[in-house]
């Protein structure tokens, strides 16, 4: 007997704090399935299979569950069961049965999205700092840093190495798919787990890999996965992690002060990755920021270098390329300006200088300003609506390809067929609001 998806659940959160539709596919993780149909977003974590959509307001989340639980009426979680409920030893235990499972996932996903920290206040902050992130950052509101697993985040930045996200995302696929825990089958789909380090430290692992197409990734990834299950203490990786942001289930605590550098903990953290196979800087301070929870970390490759010369004049003097110390220049200096969470600002600008979004940007805009008038001055509220079109019109042919330098154009039309102007498939991207307070007495 199959399992099947519970109810969708909402949580209360406007586009300005989260938008999924950028935050899961601005190349932090390679594991989300988007269903275009019903614009939908589906992965598994912590072995369960969630899926998650959103609107102007609100964040929707379901899970698949298995057989005996799925077959379960959802109780309501606003009311008390009845006495007769309460009395009768099996359907008690049901509702708690639920009333876990649902506990649970709303934990997984809160520790998943990172939805403690307030990002409206976050943005502010920046954009008070730095007049390229104000003017740039706008249409890109509720971009959030995802607290992933460590060893998920390690391999898959491992694969990121002169790749694409297109290709990335298809390498994590084959991982899951031929090394993962099987979790559930839903219409034609197995969904799987990502593997263990153990599971990626068998003896044909390596050989496999290759014929899969992973290229010389497959060394990088199984000696790693060696090191890691093998040559390390239990637990190694995720003691790496950041006190104050420490992987899920495991309480947070003070971390240390913050030096221009970062943290010592992070530069820690640092070191000891670029002791395993195939991470260098980059790849490590990806992992630092997305898997290990140090918001400090800058990863720099050539697009960030190519915009920190563009906007930041670097390159100006004798360092004109990117060398280990102009990395570390470029990722001192964005610490610098933006603080103690200078890689969560850093992967905005990233997102908002990739050609894949800024094609697909503004298919709507919607201005509203509303007036109130008090005593002795009128408030003028301005909020603009940014969207971006995530389905593609049907008359038009779409090709999409991701990459680090060169970015084909998103949509290309059909010959002799016009753009359908319809708001179908459009889910809005980005929310912000301006109040201004003007004097009655200075407008006579």
């Amino acid at each position: 007997m199959a399992g099947a998806f519970s109810e969708w659940r909402k949580l209360p959160i406007g586009l300005s704090e989260i938008c999924i539709n950028t935050t899961l596919r601005c190349g932090q993780s390679f594991r989300w399935q988007h269903l275009p149909e019903s614009e939908e977003w589906r992965c598994v974590l912590h072995g369960k299979l969630l899926s998650l959509k959103q609107d102007t307001s609100n964040l929707y989340y379901r899970d698949y569950r298995s057989p005996a639980l799925a077959s379960l009426p959802t109780p309501p979680t606003s009311e008390h069961p009845s006495r007769a409920q309460s009395d009768t030893e099996p359907i008690d235990n049901k509702a708690h049965a639920h009333s876990s499972q649902d506990d649970l996932v709303l934990q997984i996903i809160r520790h998943y999205l990172n939805l403690s920290p307030n990002l409206s206040n976050l943005y502010t902050q920046w954009s008070a700092q730095d007049p390229n992130f104000k003017k740039k950052a706008a249409q890109f509101s509720g971009i959030r840093i995802l607290r992933q697993d460590a060893w998920e985040a390690l391999v898959s930045f491992i694969c990121s190495s002169n790749n694409n996200i297109s290709r990335i995302s298809q390498m994590v696929e084959k991982l899951c798919l031929h090394y993962g825990p099987f979790i559930a089958k839903v219409g034609d789909r197995s969904y799987h787990d990502f593997p263990t380090p153990e599971a990626l430290a068998g003896k044909d692992v390596e050989s496999n890999l290759r014929s899969l197409g992973f290229g010389y990734r497959a060394r990088y990834i199984y000696h790693t996965a060696v090191m890691v299950s093998q040559e390390r203490e239990k637990g190694w990786l995720d003691s790496l992690c950041n006190p104050e942001s420490p992987a899920f289930g495991v309480e947070a605590k003070p971390g240390d002060e913050m030096k221009p550098e970062g943290r010592q903990g992070y530069r820690d953290a640092h070191e000891s990755l670029l002791e395993l196979q195939g991470v260098g800087p980059k790849v490590a301070d990806c992992v630092c920021l997305m898997g290990l929870g140090w918001g400090e970390s800058v990863p720099v490759d050539t697009h960030v270098w190519q915009i920190a010369q563009r906007d930041y004049r670097f390159g100006k003097s004798s360092h004109k390329s990117l060398t280990k110390a102009t990395y570390d220049a470029v990722a001192n200096h964005f610490r610098k300006l933006w603080g103690q969470e200078a890689g969560w600002a850093h992967s905005v600008l990233f997102t908002a200088d990739l050609r894949s979004f800024a094609d697909r940007l503004a298919a709507t805009k919607k201005v509203d300003v509303s007036v109130k008038e008090e005593a002795s001055e009128i408030e003028i509220k301005t909020e603009v609506t940014a969207a971006v079109s995530l389905a593609a019109p049907k008359e038009e042919a779409v090709d999409i390809k991701t990459e680090h330098l060169e970015i084909k154009p998103a949509t290309k039309t059909a010959r002799g067929k016009k753009r359908k102007e319809s708001t179908e498939g459009v889910v809005y991207a980005s929310q912000t609001t301006e109040t201004r307070r003007v004097s009655k007495r200075l407008r006579r």
